[in-house]
């Protein structure tokens, strides 16, 4: 094995790499150097569905490198009573169509119920108004009286908007997550 580093010169070394690269669930610290790498959603598109960005460029600081999971909405909300509320918006920025799939998840926290539910549907920017290209498809898992509950996709000139209903004295928590798909000129 000696025989190895006959011949080793500085200029055959490996190159310095980072030392330490911190996550956001732990970190990792073999010595002295840093690379923050990051996992996030955002709603921008991207047809590949995730993008790396970094540097100051791309990140806003020089040791950074984030991983973005792409075309991605996400909200939560809480109602009380009949009342309704709206759990995420999007306002498109390019004039095309946006084919959605979107996930729901409501929890009664009077009546200690469940629901889940999925809508399937399209809206059209055309540069102003957001059109929604026919009703939202939807599936609903509703436990028990969860069947008072609605869900509705509205548009509001340039705005899609998730809403939810409850039900009468009751207390509910939504949350939501949704993925885009856009096709434009």
């Amino acid at each position: 094995m000696s025989q190895f580093f006959v011949g080793v010169t500085t200029g055959a070394l490996p190159p310095v790499v980072p030392t330490s690269f911190q996550t956001q669930n732990g970190t990792g610290v073999p010595a002295a150097n840093i690379l923050i790498v990051n996992g996030n959603d955002s709603t921008e598109n991207n047809v590949n569905g995730i993008i790396t960005k970094g540097g100051v460029v791309g990140t806003g600081t020089a040791n950074e490198v984030d991983v973005v999971i792409t075309n991605r909405i996400q909200g939560s909300t809480s109602t009380v009573g009949a009342a309704t509320s709206t759990i995420f918006s999007f306002s498109p920025a390019v004039v095309g169509t946006y084919a959605f799939e979107i996930r729901i998840a409501a929890y009664n926290t009077t009546s200690l119920l469940g629901s889940g539910a999925s809508l399937f549907g399209a809206i059209r920017y055309d540069g102003a108004n957001v059109n929604i290209c026919d009703l939202f498809d939807e599936i609903n898992n509703d436990e028990g009286a969860m069947s008072g509950t609605d869900l509705a996709v509205t548009a509001v000139a340039g705005t899609m908007n998730l809403q939810a209903k409850g039900y009468l004295a009751q207390t509910i928590n939504w949350s939501a997550v949704g993925l885009y798909t856009f096709v434009g000129a």
